[in-house]
């Protein structure tokens, strides 16, 4: 079974975390969320306190097919600030595995990091154009590889069941359980 890692950092966008995780767990996926930070509370963008699975520090060396960074102005920031964010996500990468920013992640966790590698990527805004490392797309979501991003909330169920169909290497069943949501996708 594919192994998800969902980060939290202080101030994550609780609406791309809390979508994400419920499409992929609907679609039997194991999925755990990490706090970034030194307990496993971990306050959201909005004030929702949330109680993640383990800290990023209990499950550093444990490798995942894929890692998911929420965004959200404060949470990403924090999530960039984070030397074992940097270096989970950098072994991750090297290693082929999924990484999947959303929203200000990819511009401020990746790309002001030298992460991108020059894949093509999508972020909100226009942080994009202060980032030199990657090739910007306008789109809902943008794959290039191993990467996987998704522009922002709006487009936070196209970039998961995108997700789950990459993890499952099959869409039928995505295709499925976003009928059974009554998601057009």
């Amino acid at each position: 079974m594919k192994r998800i890692a969902v980060l939290l950092a202080p101030g994550f966008e609780e609406a791309e975390a809390i979508v994400t995780l419920d499409i992929l767990r609907r679609m039997k996926l194991d999925v755990e969320t990490l706090a970034c930070a030194e307990s496993r509370a971990v306050e959201s963008y909005h004030a929702v306190p949330m109680v993640a699975d383990h800290t990023l520090q209990e499950r550093f060396d444990v490798t995942y097919d894929a890692v998911v960074l929420p965004g959200g102005p404060e949470g990403s920031r924090n999530l960039a600030a984070n030397e074992s964010v940097l270096a989970f996500v950098r072994r991750h990468d090297e290693a082929g595995k999924l990484i999947c920013p959303i929203c200000s992640a990819a511009a401020r966790v990746l790309g002001a990091n030298g992460l991108l590698k020059g894949r093509r990527y999508v972020c909100s805004g226009d942080l994009w154009r202060d980032i030199d490392d990657g090739v910007y797309v306008d789109a809902p979501v943008v794959e290039e590889g191993n990467l996987l991003s998704g522009k922002g909330l709006g487009h936070v169920f196209d970039f998961a069941l995108t997700l789950a169909a990459r993890l499952l290497e099959d869409e039928a069943p995505v295709r499925e359980h976003a009928e059974h949501i009554y998601y057009s996708w």
